[in-house]
């Protein structure tokens, strides 16, 4: 059987290493695109800023891992808050390239239901940390105008998370 094998991969041995340099060139992508956002990750907000800005917080949300729309690699865990003017999260998503933080008229819990109100929802900025992050509500957008807060892969199209905001 093996030298059945051996004699098929030498008879078809340029077949054999485009097929291996193309597995590998797909495997090795998939891990680019999987590792390069934990290497670029901005460090994201000690605990004596998340308790100063805590001082601030108007409203909450807990972002859960068993929202229909997350699964295994996409998922968030953790309370998020906002102000008036900063929006922050004490707690982790999982890493992943081009997520944006999104607020929204109502809690959507899956992709479907986050492109039905994509259009009433505003961004508010990019996410460069996968824990503790913050970011400045933009000039001219009324945090609390929105019931919720979600996040988004832009480039893949992927919902991860998203909270309510009480």
């Amino acid at each position: 059987m093996l030298k059945s094998l051996l004699d098929f991969a030498r008879r078809h041995i340029i077949l054999f290493g485009t097929a291996k340099f193309t597995a590998g060139l797909v495997i090795g992508f998939a891990l680019g695109v999987y590792f390069l956002p934990i290497l670029t990750e901005e460090k994201g907000l000690d605990s004596a800023a998340l308790a100063q800005l805590e001082a601030s917080a108007e409203r909450s949300g807990t972002f859960t891992r068993d929202l229909p729309g997350s699964d295994a690699f996409h998922w968030g865990e953790g309370t998020v808050r906002a102000s008036a003017s900063r929006i922050w999260l004490d707690g982790r998503v999982s890493p992943g390239t081009d997520y944006r933080l999104y607020l929204t008229p109502l809690l959507a819990t899956d992709e479907g239901s986050f492109l039905r109100i994509k259009a009433q929802s505003v961004q508010i900025g990019e996410i460069k940390a996968f824990s503790n992050f913050s970011l400045e509500v933009p000039p001219g957008i009324d945090a609390g105008g929105y019931g919720a807060v979600l996040i988004w892969c832009e480039a893949f199209g992927e919902f991860i998370t998203a909270a309510e905001l009480r």
